[in-house]
C-alpha cells in the first residue's frame, strides 16, 4: 500500500516538507547500534514503513533521539527486480514512542542518511 504522508510535530516542532510517499512494508529488517546505556546491540524487528528520508519501525532495545542506527533490510525479488537484494542504510532517530500495549516496547522514526549499499543477497536470510 502507497499512501503520501506530511511531516508531523516532533518534540513540540512542527515543520513542514513536500508530501512524499511512504510506503507500508512488513520486511525483515536487523537493526543495530548503540542503545540508551551505551551498549552496542543487534534486533531483529520488522520495518512498518519506509520512504527516500525516513524509516518507521518498533524496537525492544532502548534507543534516544540522536542516536545512530543501521538497518540491514532483505529485500525479495519483484516483476521488476530480478534477484534478491539486501539494502543496507544508517540514519539518526528523530522520534522515540513508548507502547506497552505494542509487541516490541517502542516505536521508533529514523531520518536516512543520504548514503547506502544495495549487495546481492545471498541464500542466507535474516
Amino acid at each position: 500500500m502507497i499512501h503520501s504522508q506530511p511531516c508531523g510535530t516532533i518534540q513540540g516542532t512542527t515543520r513542514f516538507a513536500k508530501t512524499e510517499r511512504s510506503f507500508e512494508l512488513s520486511l525483515p529488517t536487523l537493526v543495530s547500534g548503540i542503545d540508551a546505556i551505551g551498549n552496542e546491540f543487534k534486533e531483529y524487528t520488522e520495518l512498518a514503513s519506509i520512504s527516500s528520508q525516513e524509516a518507521v519501525f518498533w524496537l525492544d532495545s532502548g534507543v534516544t533521539i540522536g542516536s545512530k542506527l543501521k538497518l540491514s533490510l532483505d529485500v525479495p525479488k519483484t516483476v521488476l527486480l530480478e534477484s534478491n537484494l539486501k539494502l543496507e542504510i544508517t540514519g539518526r532517530v528523530t522520534f522515540v514512542k513508548a507502547d506497552q500495549n505494542s509487541e516490541k516496547k517502542q516505536l521508533i522514526s529514523l531520518r536516512l542518511e543520504k548514503k547506502y549499499k544495495i549487495n546481492p543477497l545471498h541464500s542466507k536470510k535474516i
